[in-house]
């Protein structure tokens, strides 16, 4: 965002063209502020964030990083530094960030922290049946969490199989809820006490 408060690029009080050609794009016009994702990216690095890759995403300035993989409370607090590094460079580039999953009104994707997961158990032959057993856990507790629904190489669901992991029969899922804004603390604490715990409403 610029320090108005508008997203950065975007014609002030207007809007760039609808969504779409911007993600993974490249070209002055689409990829609007690489300069500070990659500063973040190398100073992640640096400073031993385990960071893994950025790309652009569907709305006109928005960017995704990965960070992992990593292990208990260790994502948690890779994610909570990655944010500080962020808003840290942005300041030297007179920009803030926004972690808020909607900050645009309209017609334009949110944002999300999409959370991948697994255990030794999952990572081995036929582990997709302890996916499928943290799933049907995940869902038990939806009124702890929220509403799901799961399904393999869906982008719509909540909790998402990638088709490899299926084919494989092994691997992890990908938690789609929460939020870009989420306290990643929390997010790790909940799935790790109803997946490996057991714990129930």
């Amino acid at each position: 965002m610029d320090r108005d408060g508008w997203p950065f690029g975007w014609p002030k009080g207007g809007y760039p063209q609808p969504q779409g050609p911007f993600y993974y794009g490249i070209g002055a016009c689409l990829a609007l502020g690489r300069d500070l994702v990659e500063s973040h990216y190398k100073v992640c690095l640096y400073a031993g964030v385990n960071i893994r890759g950025t790309n652009a995403e569907v709305m006109p300035v928005q960017w995704e990083y990965q960070v992992g993989p990593s292990e208990g409370i260790n994502a948690a607090n890779q994610l909570w530094m990655s944010r500080y590094l962020l808003q840290r460079i942005a300041e030297e580039f007179g920009t803030q960030v926004s972690f808020h999953p909607k900050p645009i009104a309209g017609d334009w994707n949110g944002a999300g922290c999409h959370t991948n997961f697994s255990t030794l158990v999952m990572r081995e032959p036929n582990g997709i049946n302890a996916i499928h057993t943290a799933i049907e856990r995940l869902k038990a507790r939806h009124h702890t969490h929220i509403s799901l629904c799961a399904g393999v190489a869906n982008r719509g669901a909540s909790i998402r199989i990638p088709r490899q992991v299926d084919e494989e029969k092994c691997g992890y899922f990908e938690d789609r809820r929460p939020a870009s804004n989420c306290d990643p603390y929390a997010v790790t604490s909940i799935i790790v006490r109803t997946v490996c715990l057991g714990e129930q409403d």
